[in-house]
């Protein structure tokens, strides 16, 4: 059966028109022939909402009992039975009352669309879930009811109902939201305009954020390339130079201009080597853009314009930022550069921005971290001036009817052997040196067109030229290499010397490491093996990069692998690393290792603090129940001494009131020990849970042994499903909490014990009537030692709540405190329903509103 079809209308506050336009779309679609039926709507006593219910079935509701009082609630069954093809459900986020099926009329929504049925429902913005703080900070009102934001997002349609402040409040005035006697109170608090305007401005901006989702999956659907300016994305395209600090602000004071706009930071790393970036600007750059609100991306490609556009048009960009070269002006003959390339071929559709900044023309100033090896394109050009450019120059020379004379034609031959070692290094230049003298001898030395040399002197202008070109070109390739091998030594020490000073500042974790190796070395998978001997296999202690395939077995898998000790070893991925590299990724090896050691000392640290903390508690028990402990025992000692006394003869009445007295101090020993010892199992994790399934009823009936009968009212229907629990920790667990709850509940006041299924769980709700707990307290009262108010010390150690916590996790349950509506406090204990058991429909609704 295929999944019924959601229809969302969003709204930004109550009275913008949700429930009427949901009810105007039923009117629509009825008037086609749809078969469209009223759920559940709720018109608030609103005249032109009840209107709109005229003339559409509506399905009866049903009647629940909860506390005295009536309420109707959605008939889920009958919307099943019934079968429409749509179904009007308002109010999506509304709760239902504790005790039905389902906790939320969200989940009612799942299983109408699951059934194939279509829904059309509402929700105003301030009940998403990931904005309650956010509405909480605007109208000072937490959100009681709230919808997850998934459940609202993978709706297939999601509409905006808007209406300006202005209008909301102008209904409000007019009677048409509330009634009268509520319309001053909402005007002058929720309802102030700057409440809407900040509501309004959430709704649109969450709706725009789905919507680009869906332009998102649209675009990539259909292969769409080309840039689609519905919103303005800018990427700022950085070096790792200190001018990228301007761009990213320049970049933010754009965004700002228009909301909604988003800054997406780019830096792309050719994968040939280490990059030629400042590490530590890098991240310093990561940290401003992200407190900027944007994002910062890391790209890895050989040719660096065609990767910015590549990945500006990838997320849609409208806008890109780029710096000023920092190149001279000499540079310029080898390319036009980063921002000319990409300007040139960024289209129609993408902006480019070229900044300006402190660094133009001040040379590039990075190490360039990539050794002594030359490019392709360099070495190429390097054999074309080294043996074409001799070539050109003597067709050039013969031209001339009066040559500039032999001794200008060995300097001009001098000149390109030089060019060629520039540019390609020592083999052309020799090359050029060769071709040269073979040129000079053939062309300019008589007699010419023959390599015969007449006069010694041109012999020995020859040689001189050979021997000069080789050594100028020996000389210029040397400088060469030890200018790049500095560079490199360079990015070396600062890559490491950052590194180092992370890892001390222990601001780097292992995964974060791994990840900055991967980034370095442009490499696919960098994970960290170990094995504790070497007949163990091979473990992965971490990893970055490689998506979730499966983890490498072994170093010897890897493109790459760096012994790190004898049972440690870096393993790399993507491509083979040359020699000169290997001393940085060693460095790198060994910093992965005092990480992956320090961690782990952090977490026995964590091991030894909890120790300490059993000790704190252990002596802190000692010192709460020194009083405790003893006033049990003497008054069961002063009873027992009377009773053995032959001064006095005791009556009868006397002596059963003594063995009371008697009975009572060791029951409550009794009671007091056990709860030490119980916190004492929790505290050492000795607590082992025997999960059963079993029903409540057979529990929870044998924890009231310890209250006054008729203290206690059970409410635990037959048709719950069975939970999943140790029926020894539970009985404890609950018993503590029902005797708390005595405790405090005034006389007369009855304390109720009630249970309800709500999906796959169970909640079991112990409510008193007694002075109830503050919100700032209502976690403080499940720590030990911790007593409520001015209780006194006759009242216990204050551990009967953190031992009822302790057990209740301890069989994978929650228990939490909430207000008893009307005064007092309720303990929500939460647990898991037995697997495969469904819970039993009653007769009556599962779901009712308060």
């Amino acid at each position: 059966m295929a999944r019924g079809k959601l229809r969302i209308y969003l709204g930004a506050a109550p009275g913008v028109g949700k429930t009427y336009a949901m009810l105007s779309e039923a009117h629509r679609r009825v008037e086609r022939g749809t078969d469209a039926v009223v759920a559940f709507v709720e018109h608030h006593g609103r005249p032109r909402t009840e209107v709109m219910l005229h003339g559409l079935e509506q399905v009866q509701r049903r009647e629940l009992e909860y506390r005295g009082s009536t309420f109707t609630e959605m008939d889920v069954d009958a919307v099943l039975e019934r079968k429409p093809a749509v179904a009007l459900v308002d109010e999506l986020a509304h709760t239902n009352v504790p005790g039905s099926r389902n906790g939320k009329r969200w989940q009612d929504v799942e299983e109408l669309l699951e059934a194939g049925i279509t829904v059309i429902s509402t929700v105003n913005i301030q009940h998403l879930e990931s904005l309650g703080d956010v509405v909480e900070s605007i109208t000072g009102v937490r959100q009681r009811e709230t919808v997850p934001d998934e459940i609202v997002r993978r709706a297939d349609q999601i509409e905006l109902v808007d209406m300006s402040p202005q209008a909301i409040r102008r209904r409000m005035a007019h009677g048409n939201i509330y009634q009268s006697d509520k319309v001053d109170a909402a005007l002058s608090n929720y309802f102030r305009p700057g409440n809407l305007t900040a509501l309004r401005e959430l709704a649109l901006l969450w709706v725009a954020d789905r919507v680009d989702e869906y332009l998102q999956e649209y675009r990539a659907e259909h292969s769409i390339r080309s840039t689609w300016q519905a919103r303005e994305r800018i990427v700022v395209g950085l070096t790792g130079g200190p001018e990228g600090r301007t761009l990213i602000r320049r970049a933010a004071r754009m965004a700002a201009k228009g909301s909604g706009s988003e800054v997406l930071a780019v830096y792309i790393a050719r994968s040939d080597g280490l990059t030629s970036a400042s590490p530590k600007e890098l991240a310093d750059q990561r940290t401003l853009v992200e407190d900027l609100g944007g994002t910062f991306h890391h790209v890895i490609g050989d040719d660096i314009p065609s990767a910015l556009l590549e990945f500006a048009r990838g997320v849609n960009a409208t806008q890109i930022v780029l710096g000023s070269s920092r190149r001279k002006a000499w540079q310029y003959i080898f390319g036009p550069g980063v921002g000319a390339t990409v300007a040139r071929d960024s289209g129609p559709d993408l902006d480019v921005h070229i900044v300006t900044h402190d660094e133009v023309a001040k040379g590039r100033g990075l190490p360039v971290a990539r050794g002594a090896r030359l490019g392709r394109t360099r070495i190429i050009a390097g054999w074309l001036v080294g043996v074409g450019g001799p070539t050109l120059l003597s067709l050039l020379l013969t031209k001339l009817s009066n040559g500039p004379g032999l001794a200008n034609d060995v300097l001009l031959f001098l000149f390109l052997t030089v060019v060629a070692a520039l540019l390609g290094g020592q083999l052309p230049a020799l090359a050029s040196a060769a071709v040269g003298s073979l040129l000079l001898n053939f062309y300019f030395t008589p007699p010419t067109h023959t390599l015969t040399v007449s006069d010694p002197k041109n012999i020995v202008a020859i040689v001189i030229f050979f021997a000069v070109a080789v050594s100028v070109a020996s000389v210029v390739d040397l400088a060469a290499r030890r200018t790049h091998q500095a560079a490199r030594l360079r990015a070396e020490s600062e890559i490491l010397s950052f590194l180092a000073g992370s890892v001390l500042r222990g601001e780097t974790t292992l995964d974060a490491l791994l990840e900055r190796v991967r980034e370095t070395f442009g490499m696919d998978t960098v994970a960290l093996l170990e094995r504790r001997s070497d007949v163990d296999p091979w473990t992965c202690a971490g990893r970055a990069g490689g998506g979730s395939g499966p983890p490498l077995a072994r170093p010897e898998d890897a493109d790459v692998d760096m012994p790190v000790g004898d049972h440690m070893a870096l393993a790399l991925t993507g491509r083979v690393l040359p020699a000169e590299d290997r001393r940085v990724l060693a460095a790198f090896a060994a910093q992965a290792a005092v990480v992956l050691d320090r961690q782990r000392l952090v977490g026995e640290a964590e091991r030894a603090r909890e120790l300490a903390e059993g000790n704190r508690i252990r002596t802190a028990l000692l010192a709460a129940v020194s009083h405790d402990l003893r006033t049990p025992l003497a008054s069961i000692k002063a009873s027992v001494t009377s009773l053995r006394s032959d001064d006095v003869a005791w009556s009868e009445e006397d002596e059963a009131e003594l063995l009371e007295g008697i009975e009572a101090g060791a029951d409550r020993l009794d009671h007091l020990v056990g709860n030490l010892l119980d916190m004492s199992r929790l505290q050492t994790g000795t607590v082992t849970a025997l999960i059963r399934e079993i029903d409540l009823d057979e529990v929870v009936p044998m924890a009231l042994g310890g209250v006054p009968e008729g203290s206690v009212t059970l409410d635990i229907p037959e048709e719950l499903p069975m939970v999943a629990v140790d029926p020894g920790l539970l009985e404890r667990s609950v018993a503590n909490l029902v005797e708390n709850a005595v405790k405090y509940s005034p006389d007369g006041e009855v304390v109720l014990v009630a249970a309800s299924a709500l999906g796959d769980r169970v909640e079991l709700r112990i409510a008193d009537r007694g002075p109830g707990v503050p919100d700032s307290a209502k976690d403080r009262i499940f720590e030990p030692f911790q007593r409520y108010g001015d209780a006194p010390r006759g009242a216990g150690v204050g551990l009967g709540l953190a031992v009822a916590r302790g057990f209740a996790e301890a069989i994978g349950g929650t228990l939490a405190a909430e207000d008893t509506p009307g005064g007092g406090m309720t303990m929500v204990l939460t647990l898991r329903a037995a697997a495969g058991v469904p819970p039993v429909r009653p007769d009556l609704p599962a779901q009712a509103t308060t």
